[in-house]
């Protein structure tokens, strides 16, 4: 499914379903990042960083914007490269931030827990969360040396 390349790179081998539904799911976070930041289910993506309400005040607004745009860009590059066949190694790194990202979003929505079965999702939404963590994990072995 997913090979390191000689130079550090992925090649993708993904039906063409696969690779529409990627692109559809970073579009969408992506486009909801651009809304509600205060949605719940994006609280496992921006866990404080400090207890002290003042002081994670001040930390989100010193870095709160570069934090959301990483996001953006990581899902950005996913969505704009899901028809490629060869990521780069920089383009395989986005892609693990971005899954992990949608991951983390799924997750929290659909309350999922250490117990939750994924061999046989009761819902769509589970079998794509089960989906993204399969592919995410393709991805880090294929990137491993």
């Amino acid at each position: 499914m997913l090979e390191r390349t000689p130079d550090g790179g992925v090649l993708l081998r993904l039906s063409s379903e696969e690779r529409r539904l990627l692109a559809m799911l970073a579009a969408e976070l992506r486009q909801q990042l651009s809304g509600e930041a205060s949605d719940p289910s994006f609280r496992r993506l921006f866990p404080p960083a400090y207890e002290d309400e003042e002081d994670e005040r001040a930390y989100r607004d010193l870095a709160g914007d570069d934090l959301l745009n990483g996001r953006r860009v990581a899902l950005e590059l996913l969505e704009a490269t899901a028809e490629s066949d060869r990521l780069t190694a920089e383009e395989a790194d986005a892609w693990l931030r971005a899954l992990n990202d949608l991951r983390l979003v799924l997750g929290t929505r659909l309350d999922v827990q250490e117990g939750t079965l994924l061999d046989e999702p009761r819902t769509p939404e589970l079998a794509i969360y089960g989906y993204l963590s399969w592919l995410q994990e393709q991805l880090v072995a294929a990137l491993s040396p």
